[in-house]
């Protein structure tokens, strides 16, 4: 399973060509459901606006663009265009236009809509997000020690934790040092400790990074 590279948070920007306003609006987005909330969103909030040029995609491989009565392939197939250079997925881009009053033609609208989607990347925080496997270990509160400075060394986040009658912790590493952890683990405990695999989740590759 492989990561993947998203945005943080909304982000936008703009810049003005020839007395038109151009707003590039980027927003994280997991399912179709929320591209077309923001979408629907941007539009009610820019109702004077001539033109809200969108792209979007979506890790299930769902890729959607559109003119929005720019001259055909001028406005969605740049917008997408960039998103699809930066590597960009689960993301949602929307490029609204004040018409100036002067027209660009197509290669000038084509300029200006990717320009403004550049602009809005350019102003998103990047996300990495790493595949991560999650799961339950059991140890004696003798090895809690022991355990807490081996987890650091594999960027091991802590999800829970439970202090009863022994330590019951569920914890996320990256996939790929799941097998070398565990056999760590199982040599440190004397094959004492249980581990059981839970599921497999995507988490900032920033909060799972070893030391």
């Amino acid at each position: 399973m492989k990561g993947y590279k998203t945005i943080r948070e909304p982000a936008e920007d703009r810049f003005v060509e020839k007395k038109s306003e151009f707003i590039g609006r980027i927003a994280p987005v997991s399912a179709e459901e929320e591209a077309l909330e923001f979408i629907a969103r941007v539009k009610k909030e820019n109702r004077e606006a001539r033109h809200n040029v969108f792209a979007y995609v979506l890790r299930n491989g769902v890729t959607r663009c559109s003119d929005d009565g720019e001259p055909q392939g001028t406005g969605g197939v740049p917008v997408l265009g960039v998103i699809q250079k930066e590597g960009l997925t689960d993301v949602c881009l929307v490029v609204t236009r004040y018409f100036g009053g002067i027209l660009l033609g197509g290669g000038g609208l084509t300029r200006a809509y990717s320009h403004g989607a550049a602009l809005a990347v350019a102003a998103a925080k990047p996300l990495n997000m790493a595949p991560c496997q999650v799961f339950r270990c059991e140890i004696e509160y003798t090895l809690y020690g022991k355990l807490t400075f081996l987890l650091p060394r594999y960027g091991v986040k802590t999800l829970d934790s439970d202090f009863g009658e022994g330590v019951s912790l569920t914890l996320a590493v990256r996939q790929e040092l799941y097998t070398p952890l565990w056999e760590e683990i199982t040599e440190l405990s004397g094959g004492k400790a249980a581990l059981r695999v839970l599921e497999t989740v995507f988490l900032d590759e920033q909060d799972v990074c070893p030391s």
